[in-house]
């Protein structure tokens, strides 16, 4: 396999004279200095090539599809660059050199794969070879390159080839280095290979700095070059008095940057002045770069911020135009919030705004008093109940000074109005818990509230008074920390020395401004944007393995998102193609699940394999496995079964029945712990798309129990209406079906088992796909079935095995029989995955800003498992020596002609005897019958005494009556069993 996995990045390309020299796909992003992507050429041979019919390629780090940019048909001479420009983004400073050809690709600035072709016919494979295929360069994560991967670029960094384009070893690993971006077009200097190579120094300059008369202001210019020092900036347009240069500050090395301020005095008069800076190095290069100097007379206030935003749910200016003034708090990828520093003193209306700029870039820095003038806008995210008061189509933005503080708000959740604090620099005065971390990779985002939210309807039923209000208090208990640039970070923010932030971790002092925006999984909420680096802390640390009290027999429930064992690729885990997974009648690839190829289903796997080693139980009981008949349990098995180093585990046989769906459930188990009577029984009912699957073992000390495993119907792809629609109620939709799930399982399915295993002990786990008080689960309460998440774990904190939306709960269940209820010793969720956040889980993904995967368990699924620890007693047992026994006198009553007289015991013991009880009478005489008999037992009368138990020093009575026509003496042995016959 290792092999395998090797040879996935290495087609046999040779040398070329055209190659890929250099990418940046972080064009526009935040932080970036050029607003496109691009992809540079270069012609590293002897000859000029022409480039007629020729094209560049791009796909995702792992896609096959293939977008195409047509080249000029040029020739390009010997030493040559070419400017391939690509997708504009919203961020940036400064626009590429005159590019030379142009594209609309959205290139990742952090993973995927570029290819020069001398056709414009696009590629179909992930790592294609050919003679049409001149050049492939593979970034980050990608599955597609020469020899090994090129490193990542990022937002400030590209990749380039090394030499200046001249070297091919054809291993990008080796060929290409992340450094400066340095975007070269066909009028740079040529680059001839085997000459001297020659790196041109690299400005970094704002377009334009607009200052309101009599203020003054500055802007800081940096310049910087590969290979050389730049130690000079100088003023090369004409002399304008008041605007100067200072605080140069040379490069100490090659590659550093050198920085200067351009400042602008308070008495420069009105007008517009366009500067010049010229900045050279220690090899007499020298590079210019031009700044449109703007000094404009201050406008009138028209409002204070405070009366911009008013009292109400809209601006009472909304759609006008309005000049403000406030304090910059913060800049952000789009704009910049200011705040009003006095505020009006109330309360009900917010100090601060933000300032929406767009793709132009501003000069204005934190602290700096600020003039604005723009158009009142209520910004209304897509999904969003409420809009946000904001300044759009700004025609004006004038520094007056800096130096300016703003003292933070305090604030605290649950809040019912943040409106009235957005756009205001706020501290948080309570520890802040993360209730959703899904979003971090994809948006830089965590959901904060005060304490873990947890789901209505996993602990109310649905419609009561306490799940509304819960419901309530959820909605005002959210603030949304982002990370203040709108699209996938370049790295992972907030993301612990150990490579995680957990739900249920904890952050102090949060400070930043109240903004208001989409956020992941859809809709809108306020949101955080910090000012000062969060610290989080562990407060809800890893655990290495579930802890829970020792029985007899551990079973667990395990959700292993999607194991399929065939990929969306095509092919299998056995290295053969064009394979596909079955859904109802249909057959093909686009019904697998899971991974997408060998190399992801490797990570899958290994944290899968992880995860069911550490819990270590006798059973399994497995969710979202496909249903391939017994290929995938069985490799899971093989796999498990090596990490442990010996034969632990075997496969329960499947049922005859395990449904239409594309995943079923399944079972392993220990056959030294366990042992199976009979066959595996499954309800394929039609109400069951994956019917529940039951089978019964026999332990150790020879007790038996029935285990079903369960995956009811899921609560997406809601209907637009019928019984199953989303009621708004917290239970979500195909809540109806579930409901008749559960009273097929009650009502027919468990009797069944039941009956097929002469034994009342059964047991209820999987995916329930219903929360702790949700119709399906009272439905199965009310049939006598006991929670046990609820015995064991609510007495000290909420239980939860999933985070869905901010707010947990537990889907995965533990339910007993009334008979096997008492034999459970305990109950544990191992938090090993709805806390940990999707960006470190196993996919091999090119939106993911890091791959911080590990072959550790945590994030092996989305599910927490529930470990159950059964301690298994006989129906009944001896009792006889812990008690004391004593009886009465028989009387005889001439009416009923019976003997009658009462038997009492009594608990000697230090410990509570548990009940029912059973008084056997033994070695009565001939013709003497107990008359007021139960039952028999092994060909003794007994009684039953239906007390719940017995505690040290109690006594149990009764009256006992015989039958003894012939009149003698009435002898008897009694014994006394705790349990049921």
């Amino acid at each position: 396999m290792a092999g395998l996995l090797s040879s996935l990045g290495m087609p046999a390309l040779a040398a070329s004279d055209i190659v890929i020299s250099q990418v940046y796909g972080g064009g526009g992003n935040t932080g970036a200095l050029y607003r496109n992507d691009f992809i540079e050429l270069f012609n590293r041979g002897a000859s000029p090539v022409n480039l007629s019919n020729w094209s560049v390629q791009y796909a995702s780090a792992a896609g096959n599809n293939w977008a195409v940019t047509a080249l000029p048909a040029i020739d390009l001479q010997a030493g040559q660059y070419l400017l391939v420009q690509q997708a504009k983004g919203a961020g940036g400073t400064q626009d590429l050199p005159t590019p030379d050809a142009s594209g609309s690709l959205a290139m990742s600035g952090t993973a995927g794969k570029v290819l020069l072709s001398n056709s414009k016919t696009a590629q179909t494979l992930a790592n294609p070879t050919g003679a049409a295929v001149i050049d492939l360069v593979g970034f980050g994560t990608a599955t597609g390159f020469e020899g090994n991967v090129a490193p990542a670029p990022s937002n400030t960094l590209s990749i380039a080839r090394a030499n200046g384009g001249c070297s091919d070893t054809d291993d990008n690993g080796l060929d290409f280095a992340s450094g400066s971006v340095t975007p070269r077009n066909t009028a740079s200097p040529l680059n001839v290979c085997g000459g001297p190579v020659v790196h041109q120094i690299i400005t970094s300059c704002p377009a334009s700095l607009a200052l309101a008369v009599g203020n003054g202001g500055n802007a800081v210019l940096r310049a910087s070059d590969v290979d050389g020092v730049v130690n000079a900036a100088i003023l090369s347009s004409p002399a304008v008095a008041g605007i100067s240069l200072a605080s140069f500050s040379a490069a100490g090395v090659a590659g550093e940057s050198a920085s200067v301020n351009l400042l602008v005095a308070a008495g420069v008069p009105v007008g517009n002045y366009p500067v010049i800076v010229s900045f050279s190095n220690d090899q007499q290069q020298s590079a210019s770069c031009k700044i449109d100097v703007a000094v404009q007379g201050l406008a009138a206030i028209s409002h204070t911020i405070p009366q911009i935003q008013g009292s109400g749910a809209a601006s009472p200016y909304a759609n006008s135009v309005q000049t403000t003034e406030g304090v910059v708090t913060l800049k952000v990828g789009t704009g910049f919030f200011i705040q009003d520093a006095a505020g009006d003193g109330d309360p009900s209306t917010s100090d601060g705004i933000f300032v929406y700029t767009g793709n132009t870039g501003t000069t204005v820095q934190p602290g700096e008093l600020v003039r604005v003038t723009g158009t009142v806008f209520e910004y209304t995210p897509t999904g969003a109940k409420n809009s946000y008061t904001e300044l759009k189509d700004v025609t004006a933005i004038l520094t007056q000074s800096a130096g300016h503080a703003v003292v933070p708000t305090n604030v605290t959740l649950p809040d019912a109005n943040l409106a009235a604090v957005e756009g205001m620099l706020v501290r948080f005065t309570q520890p802040l818990t993360v209730s959703q971390n899904a979003y971090l990779g994809a948006r830089g985002e965590l959901s904060l509230s005060a304490g873990r939210r947890e789901v209505p309807t996993n602990r109310y039923p649905a419609g009561s008074n306490e799940a509304q209000a819960l419901i309530a208090a959820n909605a005002n208990n959210l603030i949304v920390l982002d990370n203040g640039i709108f699209v996938a970070p370049p790295t992972i923010p907030y993301i612990g020395q150990d490579g995680t932030v957990r739900s249920g971790d904890t952050v102090a002092d949060l400070t930043g401004v109240v903004d208001f925006g989409a956020i992941g999984g859809g809709g809108a909420a306020y949101k955080l944007q910090p000012t000062q680096v969060p610290q989080f802390s562990r407060d809800n640390p890893r655990a290495a393995s579930p802890e829970l009290p020792t029985g007899n027999v551990k079973v667990a429930s395990a959700n292993v998102l999607n194991f399929f064992t065939t990929f969306t690729n095509g092919s299998n885990v056995f290295g053969q193609t064009g394979q596909g997974c079955t859904l109802g009648a249909s057959t093909s690839k686009s019904n697998c699940r899971g991974a997408d190829n060998l190399a992801e289903f490797v990570r899958q796997r290994d944290k899968i394999v992880a995860e069911l080693k550490a819990i270590d139980a006798d059973v399994v009981g497995l969710m979202e496995i496909q249903n391939n008949g017994e290929t995938a349990v069985t490799y899971l098995v093989e796999q498990l079964n090596a990490a442990i180093g010996g034969v632990s585990y075997a496969v329960v046989p499947k049922p005859a029945a395990t449904g239409t769906d594309a995943i079923r459930v399944a079972m392993i188990y220990k056959p030294a712990k366990l042992g199976l009577v009979g066959g595996a029984l499954s309800d394929a009912n039609a109400i069951n798309n994956r019917p529940p699957m039951a089978q019964t073992f026999r332990a150790g000390n020879g007790e038996k129990f029935s285990l079903i495993v369960n995956h009811l119907k899921s609560k997406g792809s809601c209907p637009s209406g019928g019984p199953d629609a989303d009621n708004n109620d917290s239970q979500s939709c195909w809540n109806a079906t579930r409901v008749q799930q559960a009273q097929r399982l009650v009502g027919s399915f468990v009797p069944q088992v039941a009956a097929a295993a002469g034994d009342a002990d059964v047991l209820v786990i999987g995916d329930l796909n219903s929360y702790g008080a949700e119709d399906p689960i009272q439905v199965i309460t009310g049939a006598g079935f006991v929670n046990e998440l609820e015995r064991f774990v609510r007495p000290s904190g909420m239980p939860y095995s999933y985070v869905f939306g901010g707010q947990s709960g537990y889907l995965d269940h533990a339910l007993a029989s009334a008979a096997l209820s008492p034999q459970v010793a305990g109950v544990a969720e191992w938090h090993v995955n709805a806390d940990e956040p999707e960006v470190i889980d196993y996919n091999i993904d090119a939106a993911k800003p890091q791959d911080l995967y590990n072959a550790l368990p945590y994030r092996a699924s989305d599910h927490d498992p529930v470990v159950v620890s059964l301690d298994l007693q006989p129906a009944y047992r001896d009792i006889t020596a812990a008690v004391a026994q004593a009886s009465s006198g028989l009387a005889y009553n001439r009416v009923t002609q019976k003997y009658t007289g009462t038997f009492a015991f009594t608990n000697t013991g230090t410990s509570t005897l548990s009940g029912p009880f059973q008084v056997v009478f033994g070695a009565l005489p001939a013709g003497v019958t107990l008359a007021n008999a139960t039952g028999s037992h092994a060909g003794a009368a007994y009684v039953s005494v239906n007390a719940a138990s017995l505690a040290p020093g109690a006594t149990a009575s009764f009256v006992v009556s015989f039958s003894n026509p012939s009149k003698v003496t009435i002898n008897y042995s009694a014994s006394i069993f705790a349990g049921n016959f």
